[in-house]
């Protein structure tokens, strides 16, 4: 039934799209027949060409990219600043930003706070500082991603006394 309806809307707009055409057709044939006035001498004329065809082939941007040579932070993309040979020893080095920010468990799973658990609280309920507080673990890719931008030694087991996380280092039913 839907392909029968789409046939038949095509059939309608069919003659449409070529009458259009048609007309775009005469329009740039008419565009040829409007003269332009004649140069007063041929060395102006042969001097002006070139600057004619350089502005009829200057592309147009948009103003993002007009505006980003003036402000490179709009275009700057994100990098994640891994140093796969450090100068010193030759040896890949940890982001700190991940250290700073994460906390891996010993079963791979990486805990984060939740974004803006610290900005403009003074406008929040408390309902929501409440679940700004709270810790979250991140996924799968995130979980890839942030074990490739770190070393062994953030990898390995550590032993604290009173250690809040003890419970969630060791996970069942989880597939590596």
């Amino acid at each position: 039934m839907a392909a029968v309806i789409a046939r038949r809307v095509s059939g309608l707009l069919r003659p449409l799209s070529v009458s259009l055409c048609a007309k775009t057709q005469q329009f740039h044939n008419t565009s040829n027949l409007i003269h332009h006035p004649p140069l007063y001498n041929a060395i102006a004329g042969a001097a002006c060409a070139p600057l004619r065809a350089a502005v009829h082939q200057t592309p147009r941007y948009n103003i993002l990219q007009r505006v980003s040579v003036l402000i490179p932070s709009l275009t700057h993309q994100p990098s994640r600043s891994l140093t796969y040979y450090s100068v010193k020893k030759g040896k890949r080095k940890s982001v700190k930003a991940v250290t700073e920010r994460f906390k891996r468990l010993h079963c791979g799973l990486w805990l984060r706070r939740k974004a803006g658990y610290k900005k403009k609280l003074w406008k929040k309920k408390p309902a929501r500082r409440r679940r700004l507080r709270e810790h979250v673990f991140c996924n799968k890719t995130q979980c890839k991603l942030l074990d490739k931008m770190t070393t062994s030694f953030w990898k390995r087991r550590n032993w604290y006394v009173d250690d809040p996380y003890l419970n969630y280092h060791n996970r069942v039913n989880l597939k590596p």
